[in-house]
């Protein structure tokens, strides 16, 4: 038997084991209660985040998916197989084939409702060669669309939706008030993901050189992230407004690096309404070709900064011929706003109506002048950029056709021939003839006279050229490498 004065001890070591253990059951209960949530927080957002909510909020029932279907017009693969009865009957080929065939190719973008009518503003580079187009609204309800009218050389375009209802819709800011540093949000569709709001800063502005150097650039960057899908979605400032059509990456991968350009605003809203109206942009003309004023043309000229845009080249029965303007002269302002470079030029003269008269001021042997000039009519961007194109080679091309391609043995009809072409060109000196075949350049197919004048228009002068040509003496094919002249696009 245990003595009292043990057994005492052990009933108060009892007693106290109970207690832990009563303890550590009111512990365990009270981690076994649910996290602790917050009270619900107000409707207000504080700061650049509240800010951002409002412009989502705004401007979300405003931006619409646009799936579009293009039909393409390709060789017949089949074509090249080896004429074998064999092969054609287990294949079923039959006797007689078209050259070529025709496909279906789906494609997304973006786009921003921008009256109460329907008209859509997007890329176009998202519909351009659409043969369907289907506008999907944030609600979920589908509609056909119309193209109103296209501008490549802005890449914006204008499409149309109908209903009775009035339609929401965006409104747009002045991008010229615009800074370097400012918040903005971007809405569309990467990937096909609808609704993606991503947000950032204005990068820099008055960007060029990111696209074809004949199209019409003054972009606003942007590290919002932008992806393919995001083009023809608005750039929005705090206020909710539109600066900006996002329209272009620089991407090493193909996705967001924090590097997109948008359209700016002022010059979106001038195109689309001339697409809404016409269905067509008309811009003025000059007649000059223009470089970037360097610092060594600046020194020479006593200016003070390499600003301004030196005219290169000029057409004799031009606007800016007949006005007195000449090679060589440097074009500090027009309509009494500064140049600050041969893009800015251009965008200004073309943004002014053809008719009208315009204020040029310009610097000759070191003193300055002022003169007036009746702007002229743009004839088509195409029709333009193919007579540079020629003029600086020193030919004349005409399509292939199908006589052409049948006399050769050729499977299609792609490609330009020479009709005339100077002894003395880049060209001539390589060894070429009337009546040769120029079919690719640097890889890609001269489809057309319109494709070989723009894809050459792209390439800088100086730069390595690889033509895949075709002799009209021997029939025989072979590539020809050549260093690309300067070539002159008028503005």
């Amino acid at each position: 038997m245990f003595k009292p004065a043990f057994k005492t001890t052990l009933l108060a070591v009892g007693i106290m084991l109970f207690s832990l253990w009563g303890q550590g059951s009111s512990l365990a209960s009270h981690n076994r209660q649910e996290p602790s949530v917050a009270p619900p927080r107000e409707a207000a957002h504080p700061g650049i985040s509240g800010a951002i909510v409002q412009v989502v909020r705004k401007n979300i029932p405003s931006v619409v998916h646009i799936e579009v279907t293009e039909s393409q017009e390709v060789a017949n693969p089949l074509l090249s197989l080896p004429d074998n009865p064999l092969l054609r009957q287990f294949f079923d080929i039959p006797e007689e084939m078209p050259e070529k065939i025709e496909r279906e190719v789906k494609g997304i973008g973006s786009g921003m409702i921008i009256d109460s009518t329907g008209h859509i503003l997007t890329s176009q580079h998202v519909v351009g060669d659409a043969s369907e187009i289907i506008v999907s609204l944030p609600d979920g309800s589908q509609y056909s669309a119309e193209i109103v009218g296209t501008d490549p050389p802005s890449d914006l375009a204008v499409i149309k939706i109908s209903r009775e209802e009035p339609f929401s819709h965006v409104t747009f800011g002045d991008s010229d008030r615009v800074e370097v540093g400012e918040w903005v949000v971007a809405i569309g569709q990467p990937e096909g993901l609808e609704q993606t709001v991503t947000q950032g800063i204005i990068s820099a502005k008055h960007r060029t050189g990111v696209t074809s150097p004949t199209s019409y650039q003054d972009f606003l960057q942007t590290d919002a992230a932008i992806n393919p899908g995001n083009s023809g979605g608005p750039l929005l400032n705090m206020e909710g407004h539109v600066i900006g059509v996002n329209t272009a990456i620089l991407s090493k991968t193909g996705g967001s690096m924090g590097i997109g350009f948008a359209v700016p605003s002022n010059m979106a809203v001038r195109v689309s309404r001339e697409l809404i109206v016409s269905g067509k942009v008309i811009r003025g003309w000059l007649g000059v070709s223009v470089q970037d004023l360097t610092s060594d043309k600046s020194i020479t000229s006593d200016l003070e900064a390499a600003r301004g845009a030196i005219v290169s080249a000029i057409l004799r029965d031009s606007p800016a011929g007949m006005a007195g303007i000449e090679k060589g002269d440097i074009i500090l302002a027009y309509q009494n706003t500064k140049i600050s470079d041969s893009g800015s030029l251009r965008n200004a003269v073309a943004g002014t109506p053809p008719g009208s008269e315009a204020a040029i001021t310009l610097r000759r042997n070191a003193q300055e002048r002022k003169m007036t000039v009746k702007i002229g009519k743009l004839e088509a961007e195409k029709e333009t950029i193919l007579s540079s194109v020629e003029e600086g080679l020193g030919v004349r091309v005409r399509q292939l056709t199908k006589d052409d391609a049948r006399k050769f043995n050729l499977a299609s009809e792609q490609g330009v021939v020479l009709e005339k072409i100077e002894p003395e060109s880049a060209l001539g000196k390589e060894g070429l003839e009337e009546g040769d075949f120029i079919l690719a350049i640097n890889d890609q197919p001269a489809t057309g006279v319109d494709e070989f004048a723009s894809m050459l228009m792209t390439i800088p002068a100086g730069q390595p050229v690889i033509l895949y040509i075709l002799d009209h003496r021997t029939g025989q094919t072979g590539l020809m490498k050549m260093e690309m002249p300067p070539i002159n696009h008028y503005l």
